[in-house]
């Protein structure tokens, strides 16, 4: 092989994982569900993709996102830093955005003074803990900062969310969950081929 066609090969692979590296940065991510706080929605083993396009995108030195198309809604399911070590990644639900009052009261939650109607929420444990215990179930009313979000897990009882250690920064925002490509049953060794291709919601 002469050196010229060595030289085209190495520019080709080059010039591929450049692509490679600003798809991941800033258009699509994949992201692997590694704890049960989204069940029923996401399930471990869930291999999901991640718009993060949606919600902007931050060049490397600068503070703020450009090109954002839409910010996170009440109900979107995102991927964020995670506020106590920036360097792992987690996945929520918002249920609040900036502006809106959040108020837990023996496990219902209400935004802006109205009851939510979540289909999604799951309740494994009939005990409702004191606010003086804990925030699981009881907290607020609390008003969400600008600029901020209040995420819970769909899994309410075992969920480690902003009742407990606050809110996610919009800036930390890394994307919004889109499809599930991929999904693994460790527990019985399988895939879970339904859940291939399903638009996550």
């Amino acid at each position: 092989m002469t050196a010229k066609k060595i030289l085209e090969y190495v520019k080709s692979i080059g010039i591929a994982i450049l692509i490679a590296l600003f798809i991941r940065a800033y258009i699509i991510q994949a992201f692997k569900i590694p704890s049960g706080s989204m069940i029923p929605t996401l399930l471990i083993g869930d291999h999901l993709l991640v718009n993060k396009f949606i919600y902007g995108v931050k060049p490397p030195f600068m503070e703020n996102k450009i090109l954002v198309i839409d910010k996170p809604k009440r109900g979107d399911i995102i991927v964020f830093k995670y506020p106590e070590d920036p360097s792992r990644d987690f996945i929520k639900r918002v249920i609040a955005i900036g502006g809106d009052t959040v108020e837990i009261k023996n496990k219902k939650v209400f935004v802006n003074g109205i009851e939510l109607k979540e289909s999604y929420a799951r309740y494994s444990d009939s005990y409702i803990h004191p606010s003086e215990l804990d925030p699981r179930d009881n907290l607020g009313p609390i008003k969400v900062p600008e600029g901020k979000l209040f995420v819970m897990g769909d899994n309410r009882d075992h969920s480690y969310d902003s009742r407990f250690w606050g809110f996610v920064d919009l800036k930390d925002v890394r994307g919004k969950a889109l499809i599930i490509y991929w999904s693994w049953d460790s527990e019985k060794s399988k895939p879970r081929l339904e859940r291939i291709g399903k638009l996550i919601k």
